[in-house]
């Protein structure tokens, strides 16, 4: 039995651990950065991340080698995890320059064959949750009949759930719209700017998937590990990083590390229902899984956290 804390997703019912995985760090060398990740690896993570009570996987066609290593290593476990991938990444279509971000279609053709490519890759009759990727517009999503595609997917079976990867300003309207049953949405102790849309969305009835929430170790690491990231990424991160110093927040972790601060503060927030952490590393995860296991920042710390970063 976990000891991880859990969370009813919204509107849908559906229980969720308040950490869940996240599948970007299996995504390979892509882009002109990553790590390579052998499958090996991979099998162990994941059944890993299975093994220690996590029931929520998010991922996206866009993570390079991420969707077949889940089908390949835990498909035959699909019923104990709650399954999320993306809509929108290109399928069938030219790769992007090296260090470019992918750009994304939201025509039905390319939803519908992003989801069919979901599905095949990884191994399962149906996914729980599909979110727009990269916070298209609303006019962008009208356009093209977007949500109606979506539907039809339900309505289909093979999909459960319609979300958003929603991110300001768009995600106003996305809430609006009424059509989404879960926002997932970046927030951490360094990245404050969604703190009260997530409450708002949350008040509608949305789940809450929170992505960003560890801001990618970057606050526990070395300068020169910034190095790994491609170097357009670089002063967003270092100003992240400057952020939790200049906050002075070390002088409230109390003996923990600066990661399960991060992990807990995320946690904290009332309206959220799980965050993604992604890893490669067994260790790491284990850390992770005893983080989330303490729950909450106790409310003092939260608030003084808050007022020091705001």
């Amino acid at each position: 039995m976990s000891d991880l804390p859990t969370s009813t997703l919204g509107r849908t019912g559906l229980e969720v651990t308040k950490l869940g995985y996240g599948a970007m760090e299996l995504r390979g060398r892509i882009m002109g950065f990553g790590r390579d990740v052998d499958s090996g690896t991979a099998a162990r993570v994941l059944n890993g991340v299975l093994d220690a009570g996590i029931n929520f996987i998010d991922t996206s066609p866009d993570y390079g080698q991420a969707e077949e290593l889940i089908g390949e290593h835990i498909s035959n476990r699909r019923a104990e995890f709650f399954l999320a991938s993306k809509c929108g990444c290109p399928v069938n279509m030219p790769p992007p320059e090296p260090g470019q971000r992918p750009e994304h279609v939201f025509t039905p053709e390319n939803i519908r064959a992003g989801v069919e490519q979901s599905l095949q890759r990884m191994k399962t009759d149906h996914l729980d949750l599909v979110q727009f990727h990269i916070s298209p517009s609303r006019k962008t999503l009208e356009e093209n009949g977007a949500v109606d595609e979506l539907v039809a997917l339900q309505q289909g079976g093979k999909i459960r759930l319609l979300g958003m990867s929603g991110t300001l300003p768009n995600i106003t309207d996305h809430i609006a719209m009424g059509a989404f049953d879960a926002f997932q949405i970046p927030y951490s102790a360094v990245e404050r700017e969604h703190e009260e849309i997530i409450s708002e969305a949350a008040a509608a009835g949305s789940g809450i998937v929170i992505r960003g929430g560890v801001a990618r170790g970057v606050p526990a690491a070395a300068n020169e590990a910034f190095e790994k990231f491609p170097e357009q990424w670089r002063p967003m991160l270092q100003q992240r990083k400057d952020r939790f110093d200049d906050a002075n927040l070390d002088d409230l972790l109390d003996g923990m590390s600066r990661m399960e601060f991060m992990l807990r503060f995320t946690i904290t927030h009332p309206g959220m229902d799980t965050t993604i952490v992604g890893t490669a590393n067994l260790d790491h995860l284990a850390a992770n899984v005893a983080a989330a296991g303490k729950g909450p920042l106790p409310a003092d710390m939260y608030e003084e956290a808050k007022r020091r970063t705001a």
